[in-house]
């Protein structure tokens, strides 16, 4: 199919790429300067807040038989769409990690069939359904109304970029689909004990307790359809080598491609995959559950052939963030509404959801990551950890050797890309700390404050950019180096320890390990050292 796009109320169309989005086909035309180059992000907000129309046109050379069910198949359209097929309304989308099916069978003819997709700001639907929605719910902005990978409104390691598009391919198929196989994969068993000092929590495969070591995977771009086969296997491949054996996708971004779960089977990495649902709470109506539900439907059935996922979680850290992040009082909850946000949660993620997946497959099920917030003592004795008291809470770097949990889920240090990394997204002139092209890439709102206080407790001093730029990966190192060595030694009583984050969705100064070009920082080979050690598990 060859397919033109335009401005929605414009004659003038453009060659278009699907899978794609808006933003790929105006940079491919120059209408747009790349967005991750200096401060030209802020330049390209428009697009997101614009309609777009996606056309093409096509001859069907349809068979007799055939003609009784023939399906148009959209695996992935981002996000608020229309879809017409020769004038004819097929319906309408709202979901980003849904797979859309029409059956076209009585309008399909043998040449010049025509469809169409109008793609809708997302920014206008999210603040209406935001503005109908009767109770207040605790979101930083509205992307809790919206089935959209959530990094993408803007996280403290993501740039605000709304895309839009048709992301994943489009297809007919003719006569009905076949039901999978159902595949068989190794027996798991997450193993949440009691005990005396707390509550266990560990992975057993084929019955034999198994030490994840490992980091946090997060979208790799901001514009999906740009990663290929090949960065994939790139980022994958370098996780294997440095002995990585799980990777945990996190909640705010989306239901991996195929490719990823068919490396992470071939390379024998274990996946955790969360649902795509963080820091916030969600609405509970029944047109939002229901378009949850049948997204749930669509990616565990595409996603339980792989033998590599060894956990489903229910969300990022939304039972933390609802006891700990003060949201009582910043939005100002009344007690009827605190019973009701944290019921509707319960439901949603302790009882549907769950009742929801085991019908589909067998693996193990958890409500949310973390079980415990930082601050609570209990959550080092007890279930999987997030440790921001280092960073977040300005602890200093020896405090891993002190905060052991028994399953440590994220954790991690900023630092500095390396230079050839960084000249591909700035100039020469912006290499200084007060660059606002620099800072652009910096999402975290004290980033390089916090960094320059840890550099500081830990007296890496530097004289020069260059050199800033390796007191930065040196404290990153020492960071990581510190915390993945005493949860390793700390095994059976530490069973896991994941680093947040593997790699970048962008030109970022972030926690990554690998960056965005693909690049290795110095605690990639600080991990790869200490995860290639053989653990001695009891």
């Amino acid at each position: 199919m060859h397919w033109r796009f335009c401005k929605e109320g414009s004659t003038q169309y453009f060659s278009a790429q699907v899978p794609g989005t808006v933003q790929q086909d105006l940079l491919r035309h120059h209408k747009i300067p790349n967005p991750y180059w200096s401060t030209n992000v802020d330049s390209i907000q428009w697009v997101g807040k614009t309609n777009w129309i996606y056309q093409t046109q096509f001859d069907y050379p349809v068979q007799a038989p055939a003609k009784n069910h023939i399906q148009l198949i959209f695996e992935g359209i981002d996000t608020y769409a229309a879809i017409y097929f020769n004038n004819i309304l097929l319906g309408t989308t709202d979901n980003m990690f849904r797979t859309w099916k029409f059956d076209i069978s009585k309008l399909v003819k043998l040449q010049n069939n025509v469809l169409k997709v109008i793609l809708y700001n997302v920014d206008q639907r999210a603040d209406s359904i935001a503005k109908q929605y009767p109770t207040v719910l605790p979101c930083e902005n509205t992307r809790n109304f919206v089935r959209k990978a959530q990094y993408q409104f803007g996280w403290d390691f993501a740039p605000r970029i709304l895309t839009l598009g048709i992301w994943k391919p489009v297809t007919i198929v003719e006569g009905e689909e076949k039901e999978q196989v159902l595949t068989k994969h190794p027996t798991i068993e997450l193993v949440q004990q009691v005990d005396s000092i707390g509550s266990s929590f560990y992975f057993k495969i084929n019955k034999q307790a198994v030490f994840m070591k490992g980091a946090n995977w997060v979208p790799a771009d901001m514009f999906l359809p740009a990663i290929s086969h090949d960065r994939y296997r790139h980022l994958l491949v370098a996780a294997k080598q440095a002995g990585v054996n799980m990777l945990r996708v996190w909640g705010g971004g989306i239901y991996e491609q195929d490719i990823f779960y068919q490396l992470c089977d071939s390379l024998g990495i274990y996946v955790w995959q969360d649902l795509m649902f963080a820091g916030a709470m969600y609405p509970s109506d029944s047109s939002f559950k229901q378009s949850v539900f049948a997204e749930l439907n669509d990616n565990i059935k595409r996603l339980r052939k792989y033998q590599c996922i060894v956990l489903w979680c229910g969300n990022n850290e939304i039972d933390e963030a609802w006891h700990n992040w003060g949201w009582t009082k910043s939005y100002q909850l009344s007690d009827a509404s605190k019973n009701e946000l944290w019921n509707a949660y319960q439901l949603f993620f302790e009882k549907e959801i769950p009742a929801l997946i085991h019908q589909l497959d067998d693996r193990p099920y958890i409500a949310s990551s973390p079980k415990i917030g930082w601050g609570n003592d209990t959550s080092v004795y007890s279930g999987d950890m997030h440790y921001w008291g280092v960073w977040w809470g300005m602890e200093p770097i020896s405090t891993y050797a002190k905060k052991v949990p028994r399953f440590m889920s994220e954790y991690g240090m900023q630092s500095v890309p390396n230079k050839k990394s960084l000249i591909k997204f700035l100039s020469n002139k912006d290499l200084h700390l007060a660059a606002p092209a620099l800072l652009a890439h910096q999402k975290h709102a004290t980033g390089f404050a916090t960094i320059n206080a840890y550099l500081k407790q830990e007296n890496l001093t530097y004289s020069s950019f260059d050199t800033y730029i390796q007191a930065t990966q040196q404290l990153q190192s020492k960071a990581v180096a510190i915390a993945a060595t005493t949860q390793l030694h700390a095994a059976p009583y530490c069973m896991g320890s994941l680093v947040w984050q593997w790699n970048d969705c962008w030109p970022a100064i972030s926690w990554s390990i690998i960056d965005y070009y693909g690049a290795k920082k110095k605690a990639y080979y600080t991990l790869k050292h200490i995860y290639n050690k053989p653990i001695k598990t009891k």
